[in-house]
């Protein structure tokens, strides 16, 4: 009796084993390029399920793209989560496509001489080091990583800075859960990238005094990693061609002439998109200061109807926000030389980013100078989506025109008096827009358009547009004497980059995006934090169900069992 027991026992164990070796060999089987396993997805936000754009491009592929990530080696703890996430995108792309593979390398692993070749040969690549602080016991090592992925496919390369975009003001659990939530749109965006047969045409607008090569130059360099770019003068083209991707206006200081708006009009009702970066009230930081009172005026551009019809309204004002960059101001002389003080200056604003679109998620604070605010509350005849990418804080004030200016405000900020609440201060507009020019097209447009072979278009095509209302948020400086291109978003009081460029560019690829894969940038990972307080106060509590319940489960249940088995057995034994 006993030796069947122990054969029973034994082949129970055996089909148990069985089961366990069949269900890892099923769950690293394939059938063609899907995996015959699939993952359930119980988290709130959906973290381990891949957006429907990023499915479609992996289930494109055609030949097989190589990822090498430079995260390996001695890493900060920070890193080992980043590191561990890079694996599940990389493993659920992989799921995917069976043409996805990865590797991980330590770029500072080998010989000194090696590293530095290494190091240097990263460095031409515009994959720089970061520094991270590791600690052990005593001990702290500042040590250089590269927080980078290579994505190659067919023999083109493209560099993923998988810590790009991050906000330095934030603490650095958000920047990581940031870095996390980035990591499918980031990889994804690359291998789209890498798929371009030919890269989309952005043009800069000419004609009506926009900001011209040296001061776009980071901008457009930027884009060019992309997409290609030029300059399109409206005066000087019969229409604006639909094959051109996007339009860039970029802070014009005269008026567009009714021939360039219908032909903005028109290419818009073909599906083209515009990135719209307008100033509305003649203000520089120069006008202030030379003069002891100044008056600002207008720009009069006359694309204000062109907007309104399309959904938004640009306010003639200036809106002040106590959160603000600093500029340097002149306070006296010593001898020869200027003494500057740094003081903030309201007018200079610090943005807050809309976190659930993606071309404002984990964006960095934006620096606008002399901004407007934008009015969505207008009707639009057709269905047009409208969506804040940046607001002011709530402390903010506002000044319309027209208004008399001076520096002594500075002198006697009152917070008080900073009461408007939150501003908006840029919109992405998606849908179907109407024409200006229904009921008002004119026989020589009509008949232009036809010399042309085109035909009016009262609707859109369903496109994009997004509004900012400050162009010198694309304007970086440059100096003469040095033929030097400073990079955008510098401010030299505070020695600091602001996220200028980082805002432009995602706007740029959210009016390109074709295939969804922008949604990916859209997506969170929630960061929940250990609430120290409760924790300490139900310390007791815890340690009570994790070491003393468990144990008295344990008795409960051996004083049943040792019941059972007397109950079950007492006849045998009396046998």
């Amino acid at each position: 009796m006993s030796s069947n027991k122990k054969r029973q026992s034994l082949l129970q164990m055996g089909l148990f084993l069985g089961i366990v070796v069949f269900v890892n060999i099923l769950a690293n089987a394939r059938l063609g390029n899907f995996a015959l396993y699939r993952t359930v997805d119980l988290t709130e936000e959906k973290r381990f399920t891949l957006t429907e754009g990023t499915k479609n491009l992996l289930r494109e592929l055609d030949e097989v793209v190589y990822v090498k990530v430079l995260l390996d080696g001695k890493l900060p703890a920070e890193l080992k989560r980043l590191r561990a996430s890079t694996i599940d995108i990389l493993d659920d792309f992989r799921g995917m496509s069976a043409l996805v593979d990865y590797d991980f390398e330590n770029p500072l692993e080998g010989k000194t001489e090696q590293v530095n070749a290494r190091m240097e040969q990263l460095s031409k690549e515009g994959m720089s080091p970061m520094s991270f602080t590791v600690v052990k016991g005593a001990q702290r090592d500042d040590t250089p990583v590269f927080p980078y992925a290579i994505v190659n496919y067919k023999g083109r390369n493209f560099s993923v800075n998988l810590m790009e975009n991050q906000d330095p003001t934030l603490s650095s659990e958000v920047v990581l859960n940031n870095a996390v939530s980035l990591l499918e749109y980031k990889l994804a965006n690359a291998i789209q990238k890498l798929q371009q047969v030919t890269k989309p045409s952005v043009l800069f607008t000419q004609g009506h005094g926009e900001i011209i090569e040296t001061e776009r130059a980071d901008f457009e360099r930027s884009l060019r990693k992309f997409c290609n770019t030029g300059t399109i003068v409206l005066d000087s083209v019969p229409y604006i061609n639909p094959e051109i991707s996007a339009l860039v206006v970029a802070k014009p200081l005269a008026a567009f002439s009714e021939k360039d708006k219908f032909k903005i009009d028109q290419y818009v009702m073909n599906g083209g998109k515009i990135l719209w970066l307008l100033d509305m009230v003649r203000m520089d930081k120069d006008s202030l200061f030379s003069h002891p009172e100044y008056i600002p005026g207008d720009y009069q551009l006359n694309v204000e109807d062109l907007l309104f019809r399309y959904g938004v309204r640009i306010q003639p004002n200036l809106v002040l926000d106590l959160q603000c960059s600093p500029i340097f101001v002149v306070t006296g002389k010593q001898g020869e030389r200027q003494q500057r003080q740094p003081i903030a200056f309201p007018y200079h604003i610090l943005t807050v980013s809309n976190a659930d679109h993606p071309v404002s998620k984990s964006v960095a604070p934006v620096n606008m100078l002399f901004a407007s605010t934008i009015d969505t509350a207008v009707r639009t005849k057709t269905p047009v989506k409208k969506s804040v990418l940046l607001t002011t804080t709530p402390r903010t004030r506002l000044q319309y025109l027209p208004v008399r200016l001076s520096l002594d405000f500075l002198r006697y900020i009152d917070p008080v008096k900073f009461d408007k609440g939150p501003q908006v201060l840029a919109v992405a507009l998606e849908g179907t827009f109407p024409s200006m020019y229904e009921n008002r097209i004119t026989t020589e447009m009509q008949s232009g358009l036809a010399q042309l072979g085109q035909t009016y278009k009262s609707v859109s095509t369903p496109t994009r547009q997004i509004v900012v209302a400050d162009g010198d948020v694309a304007k970086n400086k440059y100096l003469k004497t040095r033929d030097q291109v400073i990079p955008l978003g510098y401010n030299e009081v505070e020695n600091f980059f602001y996220a200028n460029k980082e805002f432009l560019q995602n706007a740029v690829e959210y009016l390109l995006d074709q295939n969804g894969i922008i949604a990916a940038r859209g997506k969170e990972v929630r960061l929940r934090m250990l609430d120290t307080t409760r924790a300490q106060g139900e310390k007791s509590w815890w340690q009570f169900v994790n070491i003393v319940f468990p144990l008295l489960i344990l008795g409960i249940f051996g004083s049943i069992y040792g019941w059972w088995r007397k109950r079950r057995y007492a006849g045998v034994e009396k046998v």
